[in-house]
């Protein structure tokens, strides 16, 4: 046999060759799709890894603690009160009248003539008694009191009379001395120390006024040594009957001032009476307004000037 000893070509065999070489193929790109796979995931998980430890730690949530509320502030005691009042002298003067004075409060009566400004501080200080009610100082019912205990009672209080009502052959230390001579048991050089005190209080020399008469004196003077005069005795409780009555706007707004003052300083209960709306409306925590023999209006002077009711627009009109 001459030639190629091989036999003819095995088609088959060159098929089946190439389906090996193909499936070799495509096995190899499995493999390499498979350790491509499983090498993003290792660099996806290697990231992950990365990332937890650059993000910073979640901080904590805070602990809230339940603040317990604040207690209400009690409400400060009551020093004058006026309950269910009523008093005629033929005519009826007063009718279910109530008023409560509080500590460091400033109460002011106001209201036309005649209507029972002035009785409510006789009232008070016990120089009338009620037909029906109650007149409470410092909580205690004064309404029935014998004649010494409210002797007793009124050395609690000071009184600014209208016109002051200084001794007039005394002079203004004697004056202020007054009550201090009769009602207590200091001695001279006690008192004279507390004379200049009252008198350095309100505004005036010691020096200067101790040795003058009532006389010598301006109005706005007599009425700030009336003052002194009724804080001599460290009163907590002051009434004033139209303590700025015939003063000029100038004295008015000293005498306003100084009644401030005693709240402001020294925590003195006060109650006025006065026609003087403006300087109630400085001075007042609360105004009561007296009307055809009853309280009409007790509020703030804000609440009154903002009240809708007739009356009390024709009476703040007249001012």
């Amino acid at each position: 046999m001459t030639g190629d000893d091989r036999g003819p070509a095995d088609p088959d065999s060159d098929v089946r060759s190439l389906a090996d070489q193909a499936a070799d193929a495509s096995d190899a790109s499995a493999d390499q799709a498979a350790a491509e796979a499983a090498g993003e995931r290792k660099a996806a998980s290697v990231r992950r890894a990365i990332r937890r430890e650059l993000e910073p730690e979640e901080a904590p949530a805070p602990t809230v603690t339940a603040t317990p509320a604040a207690a209400p502030k009690p409400e400060p005691a009551a020093v004058v009160q006026l309950e269910h009042v009523s008093l005629a002298f033929g005519d009826p003067v007063l009718e279910d009248v109530s008023i409560t004075a509080r500590e460091g409060q400033t109460i002011v009566i106001v209201g036309e003539s005649g209507t029972g400004k002035s009785t409510t501080l006789k009232l008070i200080l016990r120089l009338l008694r009620p037909d029906e009610g109650r007149v409470l100082v410092h909580g205690e019912d004064i309404t029935e009191v014998a004649f010494d205990e409210a002797l007793r009672i009124r050395q609690t209080m000071g009184m600014v009379f209208q016109g002051a009502a200084l001794f007039d052959s005394l002079n203004v230390f004697e004056n202020v001395a007054y009550p201090l001579r009769e009602h207590t048991t200091l001695n001279e050089d006690e008192i004279a120390a507390r004379v200049r005190e009252k008198l350095q209080f309100v505004d005036l020399e010691p020096d200067k006024v101790e040795r003058l008469l009532p006389a010598e004196l301006s109005g706005g003077m007599r009425k700030r040594v009336g003052i002194a005069r009724a804080m001599s005795n460290n009163a907590k409780l002051m009434l004033y009957d139209e303590p700025t009555s015939g003063l000029d706007p100038l004295t008015t707004g000293t005498i306003t001032r100084l009644i401030m003052k005693l709240q402001r300083e020294l925590g003195v209960t006060s109650v006025v009476v006065t026609h003087d709306i403006r300087s109630a409306n400085r001075m007042a925590s609360a105004i009561a307004l007296l009307h055809d023999h009853r309280i009409t209006f007790f509020g703030t002077p804000e609440e009154m000037a903002a009240s809708d009711d007739p009356y009390i627009r024709d009476f703040l009109g007249g001012y």
